[in-house]
This record gives C-alpha cells, sequence and structure tokens, in this order.
C-alpha cells in the first residue's frame, strides 16, 4: 500500500530527522491511532536515511505488565551490549553514550505499550538531545491521564526543536483512490473503518468479495484458503504480543511438533506476517489480534500454554513474558512463580511500578492465607510505598500482618509492623506510626526483625527532636547484633541528631551515609539521608549547601523511580525557592508535589510555601485558606515542632498582610513554650516571635540563642537585621526587616525592594503601614517589577541564570545543559527579558543579590 495523503506528514518527519542528524539532535513524536500508518511512515523516512547514518529501531511490547526496560534493553542487545538486568539500574549516561557514539536514528515503536523505567532512560537522552547526532522519533496511540509515556511526551513539547507528526484519517478521496476501480463503495468503507489506512488496505485486498461487515472479518479474509493446521500457527504466533520467536518454531506446534518452512511460506501469502529483529510478528497489532480474536472458546488459552511450554524447553525468555503466556493460559502455578521473579527483575532495575503490577498479578494466583501471601503481601507494600500509593501500601500490609498473627509468626508481625511505622509516618499519622514502631519492637521476634523495629523508632524520635530517646535507642541496638541496613539507617539518624545540635560536620557524613546505601542498593535508607540533610539545611538557612544537594540528589530519585522521596525533595526545594525570593519556581515545586498525590508528609511545606505565595500576591482568600487549612491540619497529625511552628508563621504573616486577626495565634505562645526545649528549632521560633512582634503581640523570652537576623530585628536593629537576611540570599525577609526600621530611609528602601520583588499585596500592607507613620516620600507603586530579580524565572531557567552568572558562553552552556547552542540562547535571553536585564554581564554582576552565586 501507498502512503495515502501523507506527503506533508513524511516531508516533516524526513526533515526532522535530516536535521537532527546533521548536527543538532532532535525528537519527532509520530502519533495516530492503531492503524493509521504511523509505521509505514516512519519506514518510508527511514529509506531516505544516509548510509553513513545508523538506524536502531526497537518496539515496546503490549504486554499485560510490560518488560522493565524493555526497548532499553532491545537496543543494547543491538548495539552487541547485551547486559544483565541488574547492571542496567541507573545506566542512562551508559545508554545515552552508546546511542550518540554516532549519528544515529533511534526509533522507539509502539510507545504506548512502554514500561517507566524505559521513560527515565528515555527523558535522559532526550534532555541532552539537542546536543547530540541522534534523533529519537517516538511513534503512539494517544494515553490516558496518569500514562507513564506522559512524563515523557511532556518534556518533548517542551522543547523548542522537537517536531510532532500526526497520522489523520484518510479522506473519503483517499479510501476511494486506494480501493481502485472495483473496489466496494468508497463512502461505505469510509464510515466502517473511519478513513484507518490499514483496515481500508485489508478490504482492498479482497476486491471480488462482498463488504466484511466488521473490520475483523476483513483481516481474516487474508486468512482464506489456509489449512486448519496453518491457521492453527498463525493463530500461535499471533499469541506471542512480543513477536514468535524463531527458537520457538521446532517446539510450539501442536503435539509438540514444530511449524516447517512450506507452512511458513503459506503464511507468508496471506501478507499478515513480516520480520522483525525479534522474530515472526504482524504487519500490524490490529491483525494480530483479529487474529487472536479468531480463536474458538478456550483455544487462546491452549495456545499460550503451547508458547510457554516451548520457552521453558528453550530458555532465555524474560520472566515479564513468561508471566504474560501464564496469565493468558490460566496457569495459577506459573503464573505466580514467574511474576515473583519479574517483580524482583524489576525491583533490581528501579521499575517499581512494573513491581506492583507483577505482585498484585501472583498474589491473585495465590490461595490460602500462608506465610508466602504474607511474604509477597509485605513486599507489595514496600513497591507501592516507593511509588508513594500510601493508601494501597497500608492495605497491603495490613493483609500481612492480620496473616501474621494467624499464623503466630512473630518475626513476621514485626516486620510487618515496623513497614506500617513507615508508611503511616509519612501519611503524617505520627501517633499511629510511633504504636506500629513499639509494637515492631517485639522481644520474641528475631534480631534483624528487631534492629529494623529499634531503627524506626530512633528516626522517629529524631524526627520529634527528641534526641535524647534516639541516641538512647541507638546505643541500646548497638549493643546486639544489627545487620548492615539497619546499621545504616541507625548511623543516618544518629549523623542527623548531630546536624541539628549544631555539628555541621556532620553534614558530610550524611552524605557519605547516602552513597554508602546508594551504592548497596539500598535505594530508600540512601534517598532518606538526602531528604533529612536537605530538610535541615533549609530550616537552618544553608541556602546555597541545600541547593546544591537539591540538584544532586532530586535526579538520584527520579533515576531510582522512588516517587516518595522525589516528592518530598521537590516540596523541599518549594521551600527553598520561597527564602530565596524566586516565586515561579516555588510555585512550580509546590504545584507538582500537590497535583501529583504525595504523601502527605510532603504535601505540608508545599501548602504553606502556596499560602504564602498567595498571601503576597493577593490571591483570593478563600484558595490562601484552603492550604493554611490542610497544612495545619498536617501539623497537628505530624506533632512535630517545626512545620507547627512555621504554619503558625504563615497564619501570622497572612494575618499582618491582612490586617485580620486570627484566632489560631493564640495558641502561638504556648507553641514557643512547648519549643524552648528542644534542640533546632531557633530558626523556626524566631521567625515566628518576629512575626507576632510585628503583630503587636510580643512573646517575652530572651533573645540568645536565636539566629542573628531574628535577634537583631528583636533587639530594634533592623538595618543589621536586613543586612544579615541578604548574606544569607533570602531577599524577601531582608525587604520585610527594613520595612519595620525606625529610621525611614530604611523602611523606605525596603518597600522598593518588595515592590521589585514583586509581592503587590505584602509591598500595600507595608505601603499603608509606612503612610500611617507619616513618611510621605514613598515610591510610586510600579506596574512592573523595576529592578532585577530571579522571582519569575522556572527551575530551567535558574539553571541557565547560574550558569551564565559563572561565565558561561553559549557553547559552554549548551555542553554544560546537554541542548544545542541555538536553544541556550532561546533561553538566555528569557532570563534576560524576565530579569529585566541587558547583557549577560550584568547577570554576572548581580548574581551575588539574585542568588545565583
Amino acid at each position: 500500500m501507498g502512503l495515502f495523503e501523507r506527503a506533508p506528514q513524511l516531508d516533516a518527519l524526513a526533515g526532522a530527522i535530516a536535521r537532527g542528524t546533521a548536527g543538532e539532535g532532535t525528537v519527532v513524536t509520530v502519533a495516530g491511532d492503531a492503524g493509521a500508518g504511523k509505521t509505514s511512515l516512519v519506514t518510508a523516512a527511514l529509506a531516505g536515511v544516509p548510509e553513513d547514518v545508523r538506524v536502531l529501531r526497537a518496539a515496546c511490547d503490549p504486554l499485560s505488565t510490560p518488560r522493565p526496560l524493555g526497548p532499553v534493553r532491545d537496543v543494547q542487545a543491538a548495539l552487541g551490549d547485551a547486559v544483565e538486568a541488574e547492571t542496567l539500574l541507573g545506566a542512562e549516561a551508559r545508554f545515552a553514550a552508546q546511542v550518540s557514539s554516532t549519528p544515529t536514528v533511534l526509533v522507539i515503536d509502539d510507545a504506548q505499550w512502554v514500561d517507566a523505567a524505559s521513560v527515565e532512560v528515555l527523558r535522559f537522552l532526550v534532555r541532552r538531545i539537542e546536543a547530540l547526532p541522534v534523533v529519537l522519533v517516538l511513534a503512539h496511540r494517544d494515553v490516558p491521564l496518569g500514562h507513564a509515556l506522559l512524563s515523557l511526551v511532556g518534556d518533548v513539547a517542551r522543547m523548542d526543536s522537537a517536531t510532532r507528526v500526526a497520522a489523520p484519517p484518510l479522506s473519503v478521496g483517499a479510501v476511494r483512490e486506494l480501493l481502485g476501480e472495483r473496489g466496494a463503495d468508497a463512502a461505505r468503507v469510509h464510515a466502517l473503518t473511519g478513513g484507518n489506512p490499514f483496515f481500508v488496505a485489508e478490504i482492498a485486498r479482497s476486491p471480488d468479495d462482498d463488504l466484511p461487515p466488521t473490520v475483523r472479518d476483513a483481516v481474516i479474509a487474508s486468512t482464506t484458503g489456509l489449512a486448519a493446521d496453518e491457521l492453527e500457527a498463525l493463530q500461535l504466533i499471533a499469541t506471542a504480543p512480543d513477536a514468535f520467536d524463531d527458537r520457538l518454531l521446532p517446539f510450539a506446534a501442536a503435539g509438540g511438533g514444530g511449524i516447517d518452512v512450506p507452512t511458513l511460506r503459506r503464511l507468508e501469502a496471506s501478507g499478515l506476517l513480516v520480520r522483525t529483529p525479534h522474530g515472526i510478528g504482524f504487519r500490524h497489532e490490529l491483525a494480530r489480534l483479529a487474529v487472536v480474536a479468531s480463536a474458538e472458546p478456550g483455544v487462546e488459552a491452549l495456545l499460550h500454554r503451547r508458547i510457554l511450554d516451548a520457552w521453558e524447553r528453550v530458555g532465555g525468555a524474560d520472566d515479564a513474558v513468561l508471566t504474560h503466556h501464564a496469565a493468558a493460559a490460566g496457569d495459577r502455578g506459573r503464573t505466580l512463580r514467574y511474576a515473583v521473579r519479574a517483580a524482583e527483575d524489576a525491583t533490581r532495575t528501579g521499575s517499581h511500578t512494573e513491581a506492583v503490577a507483577f505482585l498484585t498479578l501472583a498474589l491473585d494466583r495465590l490461595d490460602g492465607d500462608t506465610a508466602e501471601r504474607a511474604r509477597l503481601l509485605e513486599l507489595l507494600s514496600t513497591e507501592q510505598y516507593m511509588v508513594s500509593r500510601l493508601p494501597a501500601s497500608l492495605s497491603s500490609i495490613d493483609a500481612a500482618l492480620r496473616i501474621r498473627e494467624r499464623l503466630g509468626d512473630h518475626d513476621g508481625m514485626s516486620t510487618a509492623h515496623d513497614r506500617r511505622a513507615v508508611v503511616e509516618y509519612y501519611s503524617a499519622r505520627r501517633r499511629e506510626a510511633e504504636r506500629h514502631a513499639e509494637a515492631a519492637a517485639d522481644a520474641d521476634a528475631g534480631a534483624a526483625a528487631r534492629a529494623s523495629a529499634q531503627a524506626t523508632r530512633a528516626y522517629l524520635a529524631y524526627r520529634r527532636l527528641d534526641l535524647d530517646a534516639a541516641r538512647r535507642i541507638a546505643a541500646a541496638q548497638r549493643a546486639t547484633t544489627t545487620p548492615e541496613a539497619a546499621g545504616l539507617r541507625l548511623s543516618i539518624t544518629e549523623a542527623a541528631a548531630r546536624l541539628v545540635d549544631g555539628d555541621t560536620s556532620a553534614r558530610e557524613l550524611l552524605r557519605q551515609h547516602a552513597t554508602t546505601a546508594l551504592a548497596g542498593s539500598l535505594d530508600e535508607i540512601g534517598t532518606t539521608a538526602y531528604s533529612n540533610l536537605s530538610a535541615l539545611d533549609v530550616e537552618h538557612r544553608r541556602l546555597a549547601d541545600a541547593e546544591s544537594l537539591l540538584a544532586e540528589s532530586i535526579p538520584l530519585t527520579v533515576d531510582r523511580d522512588i516517587a516518595v522521596c522525589r516528592q518530598w525533595q521537590t516540596g523541599m526545594r518549594s521551600r527553598l525557592h520561597l527564602f530565596r525570593g524566586r516565586w515561579a519556581a516555588s510555585a512550580e515545586d509546590a504545584s507538582a508535589v500537590l497535583d501529583g498525590s504525595g504523601p502527605p508528609l510532603a504535601e505540608i511545606w508545599p501548602h504553606v510555601v502556596a499560602a504564602l505565595l498567595g498571601v503576597r500576591r493577593g490571591d483570593e482568600p478563600d484558595v490562601v485558606d484552603a492550604h493554611l487549612t490542610a497544612a495545619t491540619a498536617l501539623a497537628a497529625d505530624l506533632d512535630e515542632a517545626l512545620t507547627s511552628l512555621a504554619v503558625l508563621s504563615a497564619i501570622a504573616e497572612r494575618s499582618w498582610t491582612s490586617g485580620v486577626a486570627d484566632a489560631r495565634l493564640d495558641g502561638a505562645a504556648a507553641a514557643l513554650d512547648a519549643a524552648a526545649g528542644l534542640p533546632g528549632t531557633q530558626w523556626a521560633v524566631g521567625e515566628l516571635r518576629v512575626w507576632l512582634t510585628r503583630l503587636g503581640r510580643p512573646v517575652a523570652g530572651g533573645l540568645d540563642g536565636l539566629p542573628e537576623p531574628h535577634r537583631r530585628e528583636l533587639a530594634g536593629c533592623h538595618p543589621e537585621a536586613a543586612q544579615a537576611w541578604r548574606d544569607l540570599g533570602a531577599p524577601f525577609d531582608a525587604a520585610m526587616s527594613a520595612v519595620h526600621a525606625t529610621e525611614a530611609t530604611t523602611a523606605v528602601a525596603g518597600l522598593a525592594s518588595l515592590d521589585a520583588l514583586d509581592v503587590p499585596a505584602t509591598a500595600a500592607r507595608a505601603r499603608r503601614m509606612l503612610t500611617q507613620r507619616g513618611i510621605r516620600s514613598l515610591p510610586a507603586r510600579p506596574r512592573t517589577a523595576t529592578r532585577a530579580n530571579p522571582s519569575g524565572l522556572t527551575n530551567r531557567q535558574l539553571d541557565v541564570a547560574r550558569l551564565v552568572a559563572r561565565g558561561l558562553t553559549n557553547a559552554e552552556l549548551a555542553q554544560q545543559l546537554y541542548i544545542s547552542p541555538k536553544t541556550a540562547d532561546h533561553h538566555v535571553s528569557a532570563v534576560l527579558s524576565k530579569l529585566g536585564l541587558s547583557s549577560r554581564r550584568d547577570i554576572v554582576r548581580a548574581a551575588a543579590s539574585l542568588g545565583l552565586d
């Protein structure tokens, strides 16, 4: 079949490939319904690729649960690097280097079936592709919301150089041309097929026949003339969604025989089959599905069983493929066995979403409340927790716990309570977490289970700043046998406690523990160390340190597919950006957590951030109230001084800005008293005391131990407080300290800073306050910000601005960010425009004041 009505699409695709392989890499998406001709279009475009350009093609398989890293493994195998699954975890850079070693067109067919781990590998490539001699072609159907492919397509949509090619249905005229003079009524065929090129072509293949009543009949018409055993062989081939491997041919036919060459030739004459890199496949997925549907009731399961038996004789099949066939065959035992193995493989490769699917499938095939069922439920709970499905994780671990209790298994009960404690904590339910952690410390449990429980207890004590209890629990546990994982968790808690106490040398110790954990594939432990270090850096206003750390750790959580820690750290970065005066980036991160169904523990700071952004911008009161109410409830459930005090400070700022009293502040003095004896709360205490003082409701207490900016302001030294904030890189806090100065000059300068920071509601309140004090020489209300500030820069633009501030040229910037020089120039222009600056040199000069150094 020719390419009817596809000339514009073919030109766009071929042009993008030509430009991309000539120097500046790019991505092309080819979207269309099943049968729209995406594969034919891509194949036609590839025919014009020069001989010195390498073409790599991989297809995603329509398995019930995708093979973890399926297309990535296939590409690496094609490159002669058939690595084991364990070595693929975190191998994004290796994959990108191999693919880009020579000018290459990499085609991923049927990307609607891609697995989550492959998406992350391809996203790594896409973020760097403009600096590589690579064209990535993604052919896919539309996918529903929540599909793993959408994050990759979203990245591509933001690329200036990307090309989107759509394969629309054929017109009636094209259908008429394709059917030819002897064809059926074109309008009828168009109405029946919706203009789908594949189905139209199938109908055109039998012009003398009556119009089939269904499209399936059009496909089955191609099999007319096949003998019964040949049709059975065709159905057998159709049963393998990832193509029928040649190695199976001698074993998979009825009676244990093989499919011989004459049979294959007669099947090929049907026009339905093609040779693929994986074996014998169908020219189109719809044809395969039609052939599968033609099997008599019960036959399909038998065909899957034959393929499964053949694979077990041949060996070498992926566990995900074996699981697919075992499940379709209705073989409960083998489905259970292979699904568990496939889940283990998915976990090793960082494909936690697929691990959840495989474990769920295995549990559906396991009868009885056995110890094995409890073990799989515990594994499922952990994987669900890793991908931030906390309600499901709680349900799974509860089921496991009930089984362990019925079996009288003290080790198992301890393990289940321990996992429940962790999930409850991330659900921001401290009391439940502590109750389960205590239950996990069962004296009748084994040493390993008790050690893990004590590590959880110590961590929970540290998080509520009861450092004495945390150290006491850790010391007692270390006096007994402690497995490596539990010992590492205890070490992380001990180092974090030292950092809370002000020992900054513990920062490097925490980083070392994180590295050790990640090197040992203890991903949850390693990323938790990063999460706690970043939280303490932000809380204690080590803003530059926090920024550097999060730039390193957030990509790790993405690469390792640990959504629960990624969301926590993204929430921390939203707070960091707020302190830095980067409103757009702060809002971007807060929304990413709140819109992404993050764990409640990770949502506290984004709610605080969103509320404060709304207060400063003057958003609708209902919107601000909703965020403050959610933050207040979460802080109450979590019952930790740092979050409780911060939420009260946000409420106080809202009250100051609006001029409306808030009854929730009546408990502020008691909250400060409760925090007075806790270590590490000095910044939270100082912030709340300053806001209460600004509201005219100061709290008695000494100033010793408070951070310098707060101590200076409470002592009436506002200019010095403002300078201390500027030194820390916190422009909004500096402006607020200045506005409250008794000296008119300092106060007016603070107002000008608020104007420049683009916080209209806060600036308006400050202007009214200064007017009431009798200060007349106030600056006019600006229509737009008049001074350079990074408040409007997105996270990507902040990356660009930092590199420009370091003096990098566009070429160097492009190399650093893996983009083309043209795209780098575009980003620099956008940064200059948003900062209100005229040259790169201006960014360098203003780097310190903008927090870019």
